[in-house]
C-alpha cells in the first residue's frame, strides 16, 4: 500500500473514532461532547464566569453561552449574576449535573491527554511536528480550532 494511502487511512480512523465516541456519549448521556466538556470543567473549577469558561475551553464566549443555554434547559447548570459586578455571569453545576457526570464515560480527549502527557518530551515534540505537517498538507494549518476532539460546530444541538 502506498504510504500516502496508509496515512489517509489512519486519518480516517481517527475521524471515525471521534464520530463513534460522540454518538456513544450522546446515547449514554443525552449530551454532545462539548456540553459534557463544559460540565466536566465546571466540576473541576465551579463556580466560573462565562468568560473564564470560554477562555479555559479556548472557544468564543458566544459559543459557551449557547452551550450553557442548552445545559440550563436540562437543569444541569445554574447561572447567577455577579453580586459585585452585575456584568459577570457565574456558572455552576446543579446536583443533577453532578449526578450525570458520575455515570458519564471517559472521553477520548481525557484518555489522549493522559497518555500524551506520559510520553517523553521528544516524543511529544515529534508527534506535534508530524501533526502540524499533516495539517499543512491538508491546507488546514490556518483553521482556528479549539483543543476538543469533536466533529463539527461546538454549539450544535445534535449528538452526531
Amino acid at each position: 500500500m502506498e504510504k500516502s494511502l496508509q496515512a489517509l487511512m489512519i486519518l480516517r480512523q481517527i475521524i471515525r473514532a471521534t464520530e463513534i465516541q460522540e454518538k456513544n456519549i450522546s446515547r449514554s448521556t443525552g449530551l454532545t461532547l462539548p456540553q459534557l466538556m463544559v460540565l466536566q470543567t465546571l466540576r473541576e473549577r465551579s463556580p466560573m464566569t462565562t468568560g473564564d469558561l470560554a477562555r479555559h475551553l479556548n472557544v468564543a464566549q458566544a459559543t459557551v453561552t449557547s452551550i450553557l443555554d442548552r445545559l440550563e434547559k436540562k437543569q444541569l447548570i445554574l447561572r447567577e449574576r455577579g453580586k459585585e459586578d452585575k456584568r459577570k455571569m457565574w456558572v455552576q453545576l446543579t446536583d443533577s449535573g453532578l449526578e450525570l457526570l458520575k455515570s458519564a464515560p471517559t472521553t477520548q480527549q481525557d484518555r489522549f491527554t493522559q497518555q500524551f502527557d506520559d510520553m517523553h518530551d521528544w516524543e511529544q515534540s515529534m508527534a506535534i511536528a508530524s501533526l502540524e505537517r499533516i495539517a499543512a498538507l491538508l491546507d488546514a494549518d490556518h483553521i482556528d480550532a479549539a483543543p476538543v476532539l469533536n466533529i463539527g460546530r461546538l454549539d450544535r444541538e445534535d449528538g452526531a
